[in-house]
């Protein structure tokens, strides 16, 4: 793979002249004349699930078939999971260096488990994810940074962490947001961002694959169909993703709340169904570990918690942010998944796709660039 999810907003940057930025993909070559860059993250929009998006998805197909835009094979960063990536995007760095190391986090010294998604008010995303992000250093340079997000995202911690520094431009369900997107890019030069969740959401309830899926695909395509229709003489517009995904099946699936084995020793539950947390009781690591390795034998490493941070996975780790990290870190391989049932809402068993380890199918995405 060329690069990662992290060098696409240094790209951008370096697209608009900003001071510092680099572009290890290459997007500078040939661009010529750039004022202004699109930059649209398709939630799900997994590298390998490209072929298939490919039949409902006419200018997908085109790009596959290497007749529009340049399309490159990213990483993103692990976990590949929402939150982890749009902070990983939004600030060049890997997860352990930001500190957004997972969908749910242990907020150390607490038995409390923050949620990402919902997260609101307390800890102080500056304080919680204390780097500064490219909308900021873009804005110090005198260039514009406009975010055109869903007003269900204004005020949160997640967007505080991700996007702070950016002009925020609210949407609604009800408008037209392909419009009001190339709208905010005529209306000035600088970095213009923009996200879409169907793909993910329809992945998550209905299955990749599914009747669902191939409609939100045919929406996202419709969608990016419009924006290159109406992109200005001097802009580029780049489309990446967060993660992939797989469907799981029901045999795969093992809930740790309803075998009690697995819940001996342990005293917080965070991560996903794919990348789980373990804060163990004291002393109670080494067992723990042993348990599940033997249960997951074949589904999943088992790794401690020093053992995880050596493998380089989430790349440096801050020494501040080490304690997010469970105890013990079990990683599903294949398309296993590890459920909470009695930790996480009821309708996150319900869900068909899911992503979060560091298979290909979840960690692979694309980078395409369309002059």
């Amino acid at each position: 793979m060329a690069g990662s999810l992290c060098d696409v907003l240094p790209a951008a940057a370096a697209l608009l002249g900003a001071p510092a930025a680099a572009d290890r993909l290459g997007v500078t070559r040939g661009a010529g004349d750039v004022d202004r860059v699109a930059v649209v993250l398709v939630d799900g929009m997994g590298w390998h699930l490209l072929p298939e998006l490919a039949g409902s998805a006419p200018l997908l197909a085109s790009v596959l078939a290497g007749a529009t835009g340049t399309l490159t094979e990213l990483a993103c960063t692990f976990p590949s999971t929402t939150p982890t990536s749009l902070v990983s995007l939004a600030t060049g760095a890997r997860p352990g260096e930001h500190g957004i190391l997972g969908f749910t986090l242990n907020i150390p010294g607490t038995d409390r488990v923050l949620n990402h998604i919902h997260w609101r008010g307390d800890p102080p995303h500056t304080v919680w994810q204390p780097l500064p992000t490219w909308f900021e250093r873009l804005q110090r340079a005198g260039i514009r940074a406009r975010a055109v997000l869903p007003a269900a995202f204004l005020g949160s911690g997640l967007t505080g962490a991700a996007y702070r520094g950016a002009e925020i431009r609210p949407t609604h369900p009800t408008d037209d947001y392909a419009r009001l997107f190339a709208d905010e890019l005529g209306a000035a030069p600088g970095l213009v961002y923009g996200y879409t969740p169907g793909l993910d959401s329809a992945a998550h309830l209905f299955g990749i694959g599914s009747p669902e899926w191939h409609a939100a695909a045919a929406a996202v395509d419709a969608l990016l169909t419009r924006l290159v229709d109406t992109l200005p003489r001097t802009a580029a517009l780049l489309v990446t993703a967060d993660h992939g995904g797989l469907n799981v099946p029901p045999a795969a699936r093992i809930d740790l709340d309803t075998a009690p084995p697995l819940g001996e020793g342990v005293r917080v539950v965070a991560g996903e169904a794919r990348v789980r947390y373990l804060h163990t009781e004291p002393g109670a690591a080494a067992d723990v570990q042993a348990t599940w390795s033997g249960a997951l034998d074949g589904r999943a490493t088992v790794h401690t918690r020093e053992q995880a941070v050596a493998t380089g996975m989430f790349g440096p780790v801050d020494e501040r942010f080490m304690a997010r990290i469970g105890d013990v870190v079990v990683t599903c391989t294949g398309d296993a998944a590890v459920l909470a049932t009695a930790h996480e809402p009821p309708e996150t068993a319900g869900l068909i796709a899911f992503h979060g380890a560091a298979t290909a199918a979840e960690m692979a995405i694309p980078l395409i660039v369309f002059p």
